[in-house]
């Protein structure tokens, strides 16, 4: 049984993206539906929960995913480049990001990608009460769908940052909490991934 893989792509990466020719291999990235989202919710102990990391698949892939909480500048590149590679992946906004880049937004939803909730503000989600965690969800999901018409159920926290109480609000909201599982610059894991899977 494989694992499906989930792979945080940084801005630097972008570029290594656009430099390399790196998604060609169309066929090794998708998404996972979401009744295999749902599967993939586990708890290490009865204690500490855990956020999805990966789940299984006979499939050889790997989700790809962006945080937007910075500029805009390479969107219409990147883009262009999933576009060029029939992939899909899973952008996580930020709220403030969304009031700024409305249109930038748009386009994402409009390509067919994903959408997931990366806060309103980008704070630390472990520090904050669960009514605040609960306020963060809501304006970013209420700006994201006044714009797309989009239901988002997918949340990474900021920083990477959560603990029982940050899951279990974010479930509440009817959010699945979602973590990467390989966070690189280098484009080599990626690579690897691909020739470890033929």
């Amino acid at each position: 049984m494989k694992f499906f893989k989930t792979i945080h792509i940084t801005k630097k990466m972008v570029g290594c993206l656009a430099l390399g020719g790196l998604l060609l291999a169309s066929a090794a990235f998708a998404l996972p539906p979401a009744a295999a989202r749902v599967s993939a919710m586990v708890t290490a102990n009865a204690e500490r929960k855990l956020p999805i990391y990966c789940v299984q698949t006979e499939k050889p892939q790997i989700s790809v995913s962006f945080d937007a909480a910075w500029g805009a500048e390479d969107t219409d590149e990147l883009l262009r480049i999933l576009a060029e590679n029939d992939v899909k992946a899973t952008f996580f906004l930020c709220g403030y990001w969304v009031e700024k880049y409305p249109d930038e937004v748009k386009k994402i939803a409009e390509a067919g990608h994903d959408l997931g909730n990366h806060s309103a503000t980008h704070p630390h989600m472990s520090q904050i009460s669960s009514e605040q965690i609960s306020q963060e969800l809501q304006k970013c999901h209420q700006n994201v769908k006044d714009l797309t018409g989009m239901e988002m159920d997918l949340f990474r926290p900021p920083f990477g940052e959560y603990d029982n109480h940050v899951i279990e609000t974010a479930e509440a909201n009817g959010y699945y909490t979602i973590q990467w599982d390989v966070d690189t610059p280098e484009t080599k894991v990626l690579l690897d991934f691909i020739s470890n899977s033929e």
